[in-house]
């Protein structure tokens, strides 16, 4: 039997009895897990000159008067360090310098590590346009993001909340009664436990109830991605949760749908995909990442570290 190459995400175990010859479709996959841009470095053994001109200068240095640095992407974080200090600085490929970021919150949650310091910083920067968050399960993703919209509700008309409707294992339990609203709230769930959080570790009375004031008004949507085209979002601070179970093709469908003033915001564990066509390297959120390296209006962050509890950690770790 003459052998037929069939492209797309087909075992090749399944038709190997049969003569046919499967391939894997790679014109939207990134080539390996290892070139995916991780949005930060750490620079080890810089002499203290460097940090005191850091804060002779407000925390502000042109990149020409940093040295051991080589080819510093536009939006990217770096953790500099030597045998007794350290900081934390994002490149602004604008004007080409480091600026330090110092201690930095929003509705009440503060960056438990240098990660998290650097995803807060973008999401709120009203420069980028574009942030994409990815890390293991309890990292913060969806935490932080949550947080940043509370914090910049103020420059936006609207909040929108998304996630797409895959369930785990892609094993779904069949229709659910209600209208959308309650159709949608069970994979909106995590949002809401999300708001819990915060409002537990805030310890203000007066952030919590302003945060649940938020979510319970009209300025939130949560919005099923479904029916997503042919919308023009303006001034929307849009947050897609689980991204990395959208295809490329929705992935560019949502980010088109920005007008002036919107910030979309994408967040996924590429590592934990329900959907079954799509892998670490072909999903969605690893090709957009991979696409928008170096754009001025784009950052990347790749939170490592869970902060949900020692045994979530533990068990992202080991299983």
């Amino acid at each position: 039997m003459k052998s037929i190459e069939v492209f797309g995400p087909l075992s090749t175990a399944l038709f190997g009895c049969f003569g046919v010859t499967a391939q894997d479709y790679n014109n939207d996959k990134v080539e390996s897990f290892e070139k995916i841009y991780t949005g930060k470095r750490l620079i080890n053994d810089l002499p203290d000159e460097l940090f005191a001109l850091f804060a002779e200068n407000g925390g502000h240095v042109s990149a020409s008067l940093v040295q051991g640095i080589r080819a510093p992407i536009a939006n990217e974080n770096f953790i500099l360090r030597n045998y007794n200090r350290s900081i934390l600085v994002t490149y602004d490929g604008r004007d080409k310098s480091f600026r330090r970021i110092d201690r930095i919150s929003a509705a009440g949650v503060h960056p438990r590590n240098a990660e998290q310091s650097f995803a807060l910083r973008a999401l709120l920067d009203d420069q980028l346009k574009l942030v994409t968050l990815t890390g293991k399960a309890g990292s913060g993703k969806t935490l932080l993001a949550l947080a940043a919209a509370i914090e910049s509700r103020s420059h936006f008309s609207q909040t929108l909340l998304a996630r797409p409707a895959v369930p785990l294992s892609n094993r779904d339990l069949g229709y659910l009664p209600g209208d959308i609203d309650a159709k949608l709230d069970p994979y909106m769930q995590p949002l809401y436990d999300n708001l819990a959080v915060m409002n537990n570790s805030s310890g203000n009375g007066n952030t919590a109830n302003r945060n649940r004031e938020f979510l319970q008004s009209n300025q939130v949507e949560v919005t099923p991605l479904a029916y997503i085209r042919g919308r023009s979002l303006q001034r929307v601070f849009f947050i897609v949760d689980e991204a990395q179970n959208l295809t490329p093709h929705e992935i560019k469908t949502v980010i088109t749908r920005a007008g002036e003033g919107t910030k979309i915001v994408f967040t996924g564990d590429i590592q934990q995909i329900d959907h079954p066509y799509l892998d670490s390297l072909s999903n969605g959120l690893s090709y957009l990442i991979h696409r928008m390296v170096g754009q001025p209006i784009f950052s990347h962050i790749a939170l490592e570290k869970g902060e949900r509890s020692v045994l979530a950690e533990l068990a992202s770790n080991l299983l």
